[in-house]
């Protein structure tokens, strides 16, 4: 008689592979994940940051309006790399976490991130043309001109896609990945809670970065909720008798000087009462290229 084969424990489709095996992760030494770190914030800055402005600096004769810019090639650029980093992040988590909602993470991300490219370089064309990022869609002049005014309808989706649907399913799932990556960067020896001069050097570039994104994108309270959860984070895990290893201090004293650098921003524009009228209610945190486009982008 043939024995029958036995089948393979199967793991519930949310659970982290491994789950048993957590307490045995503890004893390892963490270290300072230097190389994704530093990646990150290189290509943060010339890929999201940069994107822009190469599109204004290179000449627009290379980049003809109906073909996609510079910028877009940026944007490609980090639409790719960006997840492979995350998934490489998550490897290196001492923490074996749950595959399957990372997975789906970081397909919404390349998903919204995607959005966000389309409905960007159209922006872009249409800042070219003399938009004003300061004024709301109908406010523009050169959208008062359009005929049909139905198109005006249009462009308020664009705006939408871009603006709103497109962060949230950019924004949420990167930092929903921060925080399951964060779960894991604690430690019973209090000797490993402490960064190397690398990671104290990377700390301005990051937290700046993050101020940008914060700002540009429009998700404050996103990101006040991230750090809220952290910070609960670290309270669960010290009665634990866990503290933060390295690569935790690195992304939680991002966050904490991100939200000082905001209150910054928010404090120097406070009485500007043209962005204020953009940007109504008690959140009130101005985008900074709206800022340029009314201050400092010199009109024709």
């Amino acid at each position: 008689m043939r024995k029958r084969q036995q089948q393979p424990l199967q793991t519930p489709f949310f659970l982290p592979r491994n789950a048993g095996n957590e307490p045995g992760n503890l004893d390892k030494k963490p270290q300072f994940h230097l190389d994704l770190w530093f990646y990150f914030t290189v290509q943060n800055w010339i890929l999201d940051f940069g994107r822009p402005i190469a599109m204004i600096i290179l000449p627009l004769e290379w980049f003809p309006l109906n073909k996609p810019s510079v910028g877009d090639y940026f944007h490609m650029a980090y639409n790719i790399i960006t997840p492979f980093l995350l998934l490489k992040l998550i490897e290196r988590s001492p923490k074996t976490l749950p595959l399957s909602a990372v997975y789906i993470c970081i397909i919404t991300f390349v998903m919204g991130a995607s959005i966000h490219l389309v409905g960007d370089s159209v922006n872009h064309r249409l800042i070219l043309s003399g938009y004003q990022l300061h004024l709301s869609v109908r406010e523009n002049p050169m959208m008062k001109e359009l005929k049909p005014e139905t198109l005006i309808d249009s462009f308020e989706l664009l705006y939408y896609y871009d603006e709103s649907l497109g962060h949230l399913m950019w924004y949420i799932p990167l930092f929903i990945i921060f925080c399951l990556y964060f779960t894991g960067c604690f430690t019973l020896c209090s000797k490993d809670s402490r960064m190397p001069m690398s990671a104290w050097l990377l700390l301005g570039p990051s937290s700046l970065y993050y101020w940008y994104l914060v700002t540009e994108g429009q998700i404050f309270v996103l990101y006040i909720f991230t750090t809220f959860a952290m910070m609960a984070t670290v309270m669960h895990k010290k009665r634990k008798g866990l503290v933060m290893d390295s690569n935790g201090l690195f992304l939680f004293y991002s966050f904490c000087i991100t939200l000082v650098l905001i209150s910054v921003w928010v404090a120097f524009l406070w009485n500007d009462k043209i962005l204020r009228k953009k940007y109504p209610g008690v959140m009130y945190v101005p985008e900074p290229w709206a800022y340029y486009t009314l201050h400092i982008k010199k009109t024709p």
